[in-house]
């Protein structure tokens, strides 16, 4: 498993982190050297997962400060970079807000992620049975978290604790994440997994080879609904149909109580060239899965079930 610096630090005068966009032929360290470049390495996908995206926001804020950018203008690019995950607007809130050192609270939110996973995978693992075979959508590892992970941390820990078999892996269109991230976070740790084309998770699903899906989420608004990687809500629905459990790992800086449904989250639209260079495209990056179609949503704080608004709130408080 990769230490978080690995995956993102803040040095004096620049951010590094792992380029995600490279792995796993290659890896490479990105040099970013202002809120700018943080930004666009965010927007481009070099740095990708909510809470990472987070904790890159208050290191490019931090940055910001101590090159002496402009601190409203640094805080608009990085908060316009990607709208969906909602640690990004919440690390830039905290980061403005504090009062000291501003590369000591950046490091604090980094360090604070890393233990919230280690957390919520200790408890989502606990909800496995010995023998289960699982599949999980995009990415939600190390490399997203800045550190242990959110649903492959669960993984992780349910590995150790000798109750996980194997793994599926959608590849997660269009950028794969699954086969190209999750994947060689797997390989890396050791643990059984197969990569398998998104459309081809059904078949699996309906053949009794799955028996748990476990996910990452970008936003989780108030009533439980779940803003996750494109193609998530078509997990769940055959899930429901198949009567198999759906449990979102999440940290709290992803439940937003502002938000009172998935109606109102914001789902980011990638250019369409990502998708085909040659023909109209759509390119949604997320989509929404209501709250009565996941079984449990696990943080750090604990296990929250149905129904959720009250739930979450009480988690929470």
């Amino acid at each position: 498993m990769l230490e978080p610096d690995r995956i993102i630090r803040l040095e004096n005068d620049c951010v590094v982190l792992l380029d995600q966009r490279r792995l796993p032929d290659e890896e490479v360290e990105l040099i970013c050297r202002s809120s700018g470049e943080v930004a666009e390495a965010i927007r481009t996908l070099a740095v990708r997962g909510a809470p990472a995206i987070g904790i890159a926001a208050a290191y490019g804020y931090a940055l910001a400060m101590r090159t002496g950018e402009d601190l409203d203008a640094a805080a608009g690019v990085l908060g316009a970079a990607r709208p969906t995950a909602v640690n990004l607007a919440w690390a830039l809130a905290e980061m403005r807000s504090w009062g000291g050192d501003p590369a000591e609270r950046a490091r604090q939110i980094h360090r604070e992620e890393v233990e919230r996973c280690r957390m919520m995978a200790g408890h989502a693992a606990g909800l496995l049975e010995p023998g289960t075979r699982a599949l999980t959508h995009c990415n939600a590892g190390g490399l997203a978290t800045g550190g242990y992970g959110t649903a492959v941390g669960a993984l992780h820990a349910a590995w150790e604790q000798g109750l996980l078999v194997h793994v599926f892996v959608d590849e997660t269109r269009p950028l794969l994440q699954g086969s190209r991230l999750t994947a060689w976070e797997l390989e890396s740790a050791g643990i059984p997994h197969t990569v398998i084309a998104d459309s081809a998770a059904g078949h699996m699903i309906a053949r009794g080879e799955v028996d748990v899906i476990l996910t990452g989420a970008d936003r989780i608004a108030a009533n439980g609904d779940t803003a996750n990687k494109i193609g998530t809500y078509t997990l769940a629905v055959l899930a429901a149909h198949h009567r198999i459990l759906v449990y979102v790992v999440a940290p709290s800086s992803t439940v937003d109580l502002a938000t009172s449904s998935g109606a109102e989250i914001p789902i980011e639209e990638r250019a369409a060239d990502e998708v085909t260079a040659r023909f109209a495209a759509r390119n949604p990056a997320f989509d929404v899965t209501p709250a009565e179609l996941i079984t449990a949503i696990v943080t750090e704080k604990g296990i929250a079930r149905a129904p959720y608004t009250a739930s979450l709130k009480n988690l929470l408080a």
